[in-house]
């Protein structure tokens, strides 16, 4: 059985997801939210006749804020925090990652993401791709999938997959966008994690931002779509000469005229927006293209 809670973050709800799985030796969690929605984390877990300290088993799609901020807290409950190779140094040492989220969001650091406290690494496992770990007669299958972020994995259970965010975002009825913050956009590494996805064979995805995707095949072909319109909209204002402060203004009427031509209404919106934000996708683009040096 598959719970999706939703932590209301910024009192906007459907925005960011963490998932409860049963199993027959108690619950698993996949994602946490950031440490700012803990107390609605911890409410929707007891919703469901649980509590924190019935988590043992904690499984991160990735180390950005929103999807792993509150692990600390869990891992002080003894939960053991699943993660790729990359993002663990990250949860024991988490300094530079709050650093050059600080740079961001400077003063509204802890209204948005609350606190991220260093994590034992006893209580860390590293999951390499492919590796398998099963808990209470369920399997879990870890699958490397680079793109949005350089230790993304993407959870395979049964014939679900629990997508974080390289399957993009979708709230509703609205349409499925791509959420591209720096540092570590790589649009050739996302679309091959797309490919790979479809290969999985997938019946459902959950995502993060929001909720069960049922049309896989689908969304996936809609995702890689407009994450190359997007990536290529970028280059070639950058082209032109564009300061990054004007293409955040033009992308953001871009994207949101984009949204509303498609049918999201302005409550819709105000929930993509708090699920990713547009401007976040213009710095990590204008990364990426640097970094390709192709300009």
């Amino acid at each position: 059985m598959i719970h999706i809670i939703d932590l209301n973050f910024l009192n906007v709800s459907k925005s960011i997801a963490s998932f409860l799985v049963e199993t027959n030796n108690g619950p698993i969690l996949i994602e946490t939210g950031p440490d700012s929605t803990f107390k609605n984390l911890k409410k929707g877990i007891e919703k469901y006749n649980y509590n924190i300290e019935n988590i043992k088993h904690v499984f991160l799609t990735h180390i950005h804020l929103d999807h792993a901020g509150a692990a600390w807290r869990l891992a002080e409950h003894g939960a053991k925090i699943y993660v790729h190779p990359k993002g663990a140094e990250h949860l024991i040492h988490p300094e530079k990652l709050m650093s050059s989220a600080k740079k961001i969001y400077q003063d509204k650091m802890d209204f948005l993401w609350g606190k991220f406290n260093p994590i034992a690494p006893e209580l860390i496992k590293s999951c390499k791709n492919m590796e398998n770990i099963i808990l209470g007669g369920v399997e879990i299958e870890a699958i490397h999938t680079p793109g949005h972020a350089n230790h993304h994995i993407a959870w395979k259970v049964n014939d679900t997959i629990f997508a974080g965010d390289v399957c993009g975002a979708k709230i509703d009825n609205g349409p499925v966008v791509p959420a591209c913050p720096p540092p570590d956009i790589d649009i050739e590494a996302w679309v091959n994690s797309i490919k790979m996805i479809l290969k999985k064979n997938a019946n459902s995805l959950y995502l993060t931002h929001y909720g069960k995707v049922t049309n896989v095949s689908s969304h996936l072909k809609d995702l890689e779509k407009i994450l190359k319109n997007w990536a290529y909209w970028i280059k070639e204002k950058m082209a032109s000469g564009c300061s990054e402060k004007e293409m955040t203004s033009l992308f953001i009427n871009y994207v949101n005229n984009n949204l509303k031509i498609k049918g999201v209404s302005k409550k819709l919106l105000e929930k993509y927006n708090a699920a990713n934000p547009p401007y976040m996708s213009v710095s990590g683009l204008v990364r990426y293209w640097n970094k390709k040096n192709v300009l």
